[in-house]
């Protein structure tokens, strides 16, 4: 089976071709800053949380906020109420932490990091 032409790298100025998005040289670098940019707190999560959170999810089966609405919804993500921001005695504190379906904790994520506020100005164009 025939393959696709190469296409240019994708990096500013980089004028190799390759079958992927970017060269292997730049494939590299663009992960190393997407490691170091995407999750600083990467460490916390790799580590004992996955087991705790398995059986916090056991113990907390049902969504909080759902349930706050009278909605009985199951909870898929442990959320910690108090961003934790790398502080790890919030991170590993319990009382800091509550069941969340997806749907919940994204909302509530997406409030706290600003991307609410940003959304109406992303695509925002001035025809003046």
């Amino acid at each position: 089976m025939p393959r696709k032409p190469a296409k240019p790298c994708s990096y500013p100025g980089c004028p190799e071709v390759t079958n992927e998005r970017y060269c292997s040289k730049h494939q590299k670098e663009v992960e190393s800053k997407y490691d170091k940019t995407s999750r600083p707190f990467k460490k916390l999560y790799n580590s004992r949380w996955y087991k705790l959170r398995k059986q916090f999810l056991l113990k907390h089966p049902l969504c909080e906020e759902c349930k706050r609405e009278g909605i009985v919804t199951a909870a898929e993500v442990v959320d910690h109420i108090i961003p934790h921001k790398g502080n790890e005695e919030l991170f590993w504190d319990e009382s800091n932490w509550q069941s969340l379906c997806k749907s919940c904790h994204d909302r509530k994520t997406a409030k706290e990091d600003g991307r609410w506020e940003k959304k109406g100005r992303v695509y925002a164009y001035d025809f003046k």
